[in-house]
């Protein structure tokens, strides 16, 4: 049996490291001498502990569940260029990646062993990995403007192509092709153009198993809520007429045995922070699933909208979904690290100044952002002094007020919004630098701020009404 275990996206899953630990232990119970264990980005950042290692906590996940190779994802780079080459020299697992470019124009990270291909051989066979990230990661990710992203699908098809000469050469065939993928929806794309067997995804945070023009693609989720082990014995073979075709399981962490030192070697990383003041308590729980974040009005977009608003005095405040990032729910102490947690970038609220016609624009973006990591009926805003009527089926704005009046085209508004959505066409396209004039706190720190003083206790208020919908899945960027 030729095996692959694989996981992406763990995220936040290291700032509560009895989580992580029961990750690694479900990895450790897959994972065994015909399989290797691999990943496909997002594994270093963003979260709390990432924050406070800058990713290095990741190393501690490597060890533990003996992980082969991993790629790059977009907030892999949160750091800078530069700490990631440290952590990636650093690292017992290896990086394949064959579409990232450094700043001189160079394959990124050539220097500490990045491959855009490597063989390995799983239990006999002779198995290649192909690594691609989603190139509009240097507009999703201001840390990695200085850096290039070529075409996906023609560099993990080169890359397999001279991998394939490599393996020829050396008197071998390839039994198994595989892409290690950070592309989100690119990754059907891949299937149609190239001749592989497996594409393992990442970037979309919902889980996914299924075929597209004879290729498995599978996503695990995010967050550690699935490991995928994948079977390349599976369906048919030596009790059908049919030959093997790769099969996927998805295998939650429950039940799972807890491996000890990870947990504590990320204890002591969060004990190091000393993040533990507790900035208020809440009594009703505050839940930050996806389908919470992205399905409309909810209580912590409402709470983030109403800071962010509160700490630049602006007429609106707008959170884009995509940065709440995912977790268990605020119940009892809230914690600064809980906060962090919620938004674990260094990044400034800053304040932007629009015409009502703009503003009017934002709002509709709410609904239809130009993003490859999301689900098509995910909502990607959150508001504060504001009212928006969506009507999902016409794809029409059919009210947007701002302090109960409605919004005057020929006015100018402020809006409070975290400083990425003036960088990023993805998800707000109409705010830009341009309309940047002032700039506060760093968010996290902006929510404890506002915590202390004004306390946690976001209600719904009709403050978002989606009509003609049906009912939305799913999770955040």
């Amino acid at each position: 049996m030729v095996r692959l275990v694989h996981y992406s996206d763990i995220e936040n899953v290291f700032d509560a490291p009895e989580r992580a630990a029961r990750l690694a232990g479900r990895i450790r119970d897959l994972a065994g001498p015909d399989a290797a264990v691999v990943a496909t980005g997002d594994t270093t950042a963003p979260g709390v502990l990432s924050l406070v290692a800058t990713g290095r906590q990741v190393l501690d996940f490597y060890a533990a569940t003996d992980t082969h190779l991993d790629t790059f994802g977009n907030h892999e780079f949160d750091y800078g260029p530069d700490p990631l080459r440290g952590l990636v020299d650093d690292a017992t697992a290896t990086f394949v990646s064959a579409n990232v470019r450094d700043e001189h124009g160079d394959p990124f990270g050539r220097d500490e062993g990045v491959v855009p291909w490597t063989v390995r051989r799983i239990d006999g066979a002779v198995v290649g990995f192909v690594g691609v990230t989603d190139p509009a990661t240097d507009s999703l990710n201001p840390m990695a403007a200085d850096l290039t992203f070529d075409d996906p699908v023609v560099a993990a098809g080169d890359a397999l192509d001279e991998m394939r000469a490599d393996v020829a050469e050396r008197g071998e065939a390839l039994d198994h092709a595989v892409v290690l993928s950070h592309l989100g929806a690119g990754d059907d794309d891949l299937a149609r153009d190239l001749d592989v067997d497996v594409i393992l995804g990442g970037h979309i945070h919902s889980p996914r198993n299924e075929r597209v023009a004879d290729t498995l693609l599978v996503r695990p989720g995010v967050n550690g809520e699935a490991v995928v082990e994948i079977d390349f014995d599976g369906a048919g073979g030596a009790d059908s007429d049919e030959p093997p075709v790769p099969t996927a399981t998805l295998h939650e962490p429950d039940g799972a045995e807890p491996v000890a030192e990870l947990r504590a070697a990320l204890e002591e990383r969060m004990a190091a922070a000393d993040l533990g003041e507790v900035v208020d308590r809440v009594d009703e729980p505050i839940e930050r699933t996806g389908v919470i974040v992205h399905g409309g009005e909810c209580r912590v977009g409402n709470f983030v909208a109403d800071a962010f608003r509160w700490a630049l005095d602006a007429d609106v405040g707008l959170s884009n979904a995509g940065g709440l990032r995912q977790g268990d729910p605020w119940h009892g102490d809230v914690t600064k690290a809980d906060l962090i947690s919620l938004i674990p970038f260094e990044e400034p609220v800053v304040l932007a100044s629009v015409t009502g016609a703009e503003l009017r624009d934002v709002l509709r973006e709410m609904a239809a952002p130009d993003v490859d990591f999301g689900e098509d009926d995910w909502w990607h805003g959150h508001v504060s002094n504001a009212r928006v009527v969506w009507d999902a089926d016409a794809e029409l704005l059919l009210e947007a007020t701002v302090g109960g009046e409605p919004i005057d085209p020929e006015a100018r508004y402020t809006v409070a919004v975290s400083e990425y959505l003036l960088h990023s066409d993805h998800e707000f396209p109409t705010l830009a630098q341009r309309h940047r004039i002032d700039e506060g706190d760093i968010q996290y720190e902006v929510l404890a701020d506002y915590a202390r003083e004004h306390g946690i206790d976001p209600r719904i208020e009709g403050r978002i009404e989606i009509r003609n919908r049906t009912e939305i899945a799913g999770g955040s960027p």
